[in-house]
């Protein structure tokens, strides 16, 4: 903490020499960002002794908005401030906008000046004679305003014929005009104008609302396509990032046009990705938003995906995750280019790794895991950090060889110690791990990014707690002179009432807080998938949720729930069954007669289509849910009460005319009731029901399995005691609910809407005997309209 308050303090004192006012200066180094780059940018333009107030500004400026695709060309820019030729705002904003266009390329000095106004002076007295031409020709105007006028668009009229004159000069000019022309301000010029006024001025406008509210809004090309956002492949020789050290240098990271033109000639420009999941899980809803990036990508431009297990961590690798992920992958949609391994390259990454020691920029280390990490948080160089090159390189070797214990040495990388990203603080290369053939084992922080190179990754995409490193990514992939794949970080999809790290699904699961991590409850895709979910709904949940790098909110559980509403509803076809049975006797119907009536299996059924109806039997013994019975009836209640009419769906209005209770004279045993057969009586409630199918025959018996959310609070993962909030009826089982016959031929991961009560899944668990359902989601929708 020492360190960074004089680091903090040493960047507050050279911004406040720039001539920045403290308050943005104290602002600026609360942003680790902006302090990095503006503390380049004073060094790069030799003003660390201060300079005077404009100048200072148009730096900052620099700083905060100079284009990341032209970071080569940026020493040249700042020459021109610092010699005040380039030295108001809007040059620096053409100046901005040439450099972005040419990128990394070359220019022509001549076009560059000339773009930004270099040379071109603008008289005061220029200045004034425009600015009597456009108050002479808007006086009309500006005498009927009078100080309501727009300023800004008097000014824009300036800036238009004058894009180079100082601002400040012709703001005063203006206001001094505007005071010329109008003298004082008075009350009525700080009046706000009468809104009924204009409204009564401008009827047609009630003749225009139709129109617009019946026209959409235009998707925007983001939405349409959610990967216009990334660039070509052959657009990779921009400058990716900028790595800053302590000694005030900065590596900025981008591929030479002959190293590009390699990788092309090798890839046919196609566009190349990689899903790098870690086979030490199951892969839950996060990773379906990395496959829709990943795969998407590819499949949207042509081009390839790689399916790479990062393999680095043998301790916690098992076949059955690997066999899960690649499974999972099919399911969700996708086809992998090609399957690969991170061991796949364990003799690239051991070859390279010599090289980096070779190099100067790897070291053998003897530090334990507790004193790197003391020696870390301090800043501290580890004692064996500038050992001889072939020190290191002899150790290494015995380190492959199996000739040092695990856990007595390791390879690092010498990157910068004294940097304020945490991430260069020498990382591990290289970790002992006695195994059949490999006895060391690469970190991942070392593999991935040459991984990605050697595969010839155009787009290596990751969430946004990776951005971080980024850094380490290119330095590693600079001093090795490898390729450099394009970067771009996304935020994490987070969900609500549920737990997405890893760590904690695997202990719950194998804890038995659930029932394995295929369930239902999980947010898991194997869970999601017993529940009733499809790759369609997950993939539309995603796509509405878009690419972004927001990474501070949760998308809350009803928005998917609205995805898979909106598949269930056109694909699930409607069936009758009782959770909670009571049993309604009808007396005017004869005993043992059963009629087979015609339900619909979909709202908008035609008569003539016989496939959209299913037979359901209907007797004088059916069964209702227990809900939608009440001993005392009230204005607001529409299920069935003592001497109340309902309409039991698909059938007949039945009318309640006694009830057998139990002996505790509280407890419904039965209902005695009427049928209408005529249907003349048309009672306002509509109840859902199941007959027995022959005399004195049970309904189809069926166990169902009801889902609530896993957690009770919105973020159980910021809680200090998460398991504490586990939510104890995220399942209830109904061993016996009562179905239509419709239902007996049912297949494992068949779906229907039960009428009333939401939609459901056959589950993994059904056997001959007996079939179990697992509720996918209710019938009802909380997102709302908005959430489409």
């Amino acid at each position: 903490m020492v360190v960074k308050d004089e680091n903090s303090d040493k960047a507050l004192e050279l911004f406040l020499k720039i001539g920045l006012d403290e308050r943005t200066a104290r602002n600026t180094i609360a942003n680790n960002k902006v302090t990095a780059n503006l503390t380049a940018v004073i060094h790069e333009a030799a003003l660390t002794d201060g300079c005077d107030r404009t100048i200072g500004n148009l730096l900052y400026t620099v700083a905060t908005k100079y284009p990341a695709n032209a970071l080569v060309h940026r020493p040249t820019l700042l020459e021109y401030v610092v010699l005040s030729k380039i030295k108001t705002p809007a040059q620096l904003a053409a100046a901005f906008s040439f450099l972005s266009n040419v990128a990394s390329e070359n220019f022509k000095q001549n076009e560059f000046e000339e773009a930004c106004g270099v040379g071109v002076e603008v008289s005061v007295e220029d200045i004034t004679q425009t600015v009597n031409e456009i108050f002479e020709d808007n006086k009309a105007v500006i005498l009927e305003r009078r100080y309501r006028t727009n300023v800004g668009e008097l000014l824009a009229s300036v800036r238009k014929k004058h894009p180079w004159a100082d601002p400040k000069i012709a703001k005063q000019l203006v206001d001094a005009k505007m005071y010329e022309l109008l003298g004082e301000r008075t009350v009525a010029d700080d009046e706000k104008p009468s809104k009924k006024k204009e409204k009564k001025e401008k009827p047609a406008k009630v003749e225009n609302k139709p129109v617009v509210d019946d026209t959409p809004a235009q998707p925007s090309d983001e939405e349409l396509n959610p990967f216009s956002i990334f660039p070509a492949p052959e657009d990779n020789i921009k400058v990716h990032t900028e790595v800053f050290f302590s000694n005030g240098s900065v590596l900025r990271c981008c591929n030479t046009r002959e190293m590009l033109d390699k990788h092309l000639k090798l890839t046919g420009g196609r566009v190349f990705t990689r899903f790098p999941p870690e086979p030490n899980g199951y892969l839950h809803i996060g990773h379906a938003k990395a496959m829709f990036i990943d795969f998407g990508l590819a499949k949207e431009r042509g081009g390839c995906c790689y399916l790479r297990y990062d393999d680095t961590n043998p301790e916690a690798e098992k076949k059955e995750y690997i066999n899960h992920i690649e499974e999972i992958v099919r399911w969700m949609g996708w086809e992998a280019f090609k399957i690969t391994y991170t061991s796949d390259y364990f003799q690239d990454l051991y070859e390279l790794a010599v090289e980096l020691i070779r190099r100067g920029h790897a070291y053998v280390d003897h530090q334990t895991p507790e004193e790197i990490k003391e020696y870390r948080e301090k800043k501290m160089n580890s004692p064996w950090r500038d050992r001889p090159i072939a020190e290191s390189l002899k150790l290494f070797d015995d380190m492959k060889r199996g000739l040092i214990e695990e856990g007595k040495a390791t390879l690092r990388m010498k990157q910068d110690m004294q940097s304020d990203n945490f991430n260069m603080y020498d990382l591990i290369a290289y970790r002992i791990k006695a195994r059949d053939k490999w006895c060391i084992y690469p970190s991942y922080d070392y593999a991935h990014c040459i991984v990605d190179s050697l595969e010839n990754i155009t787009h290596s995409l990751c969430t946004l707690e990776f951005e971080t490193r980024r850094a380490s990514y290119y330095w590693l992939i600079h001093v090795l002179d490898l390729y450099q794949p394009y970067v771009w970080e996304y935020s994490r999809l987070n969900v609500t009432n549920t737990v997405m790290s890893k760590r904690k699904l695997n202990y719950i699961v194998t804890n038995k807080y659930v029932d394995g991590w295929d369930d239902p409850r999980l947010m898991t895709l194997a869970g999601l998938r017993r529940r009733g979910v499809t790759p369609t709904m997950i993939n539309a949940f995603v796509r509405g949720i878009g690419i972004t790098r927001s990474d501070c909110s949760m998308i809350r559980l009803d928005r998917l729930e609205y995805h898979i509403r909106e598949e269930l509803n056109k694909t699930a076809p409607r069936v009758l069954v009782v959770l909670h049975p009571l049993k309604v006797v009808i007396s005017n119907l004869e005993s043992g007669s059963v009629m087979d009536l015609d339900a619909k299996k979909w709202p908008d059924a035609q008569a003539d289509d016989g496939s959209a109806f299913y037979k359901v039997p209907f007797s004088n013994v059916v069964y209702i849910e227990r809900s939608d019975f009440r001993m005392k009836d009230s204005k607001d209640y529409y299920g069935l009460a003592p001497g109340k009419s309902a309409l039991l769906r698909y059938a007949f209005p039945i009318k309640c005319t006694d009830v057998i209770l139990a002996d505790d004279n509280e407890t419904v045993l039965e209902i005695q009731a009427e049928y209408d057969p005529s249907k003349k009586s048309k009672p306002k409630g509509v109840l859902h029901w199941v007959a027995e199918p022959s005399p004195g025959a049970d309904p189809l018996k069926v166990e169902v399995r009801l889902f609530e959310k896993l957690f009770n609070s919105e973020n159980p993962a910021e809680l200090e005691n998460w398991l504490a909030d586990l939510n104890p009826y995220s399942k209830v089982v109904i061993p016996t609910a009562y179905a239509v016959p419709a239902l007996w031929n049912a297949a494992v991961g068949d779906t229907f809407q039960f009428e009333r009560l939401g939609y459901f899944t056959v589950d993994k668990d059904s056997t001959a005997e007996k079939l179990v359902f697992n509720r996918t989601v209710t019938l009802k929708d909380t997102y709302g309209k908005g959430g489409k």
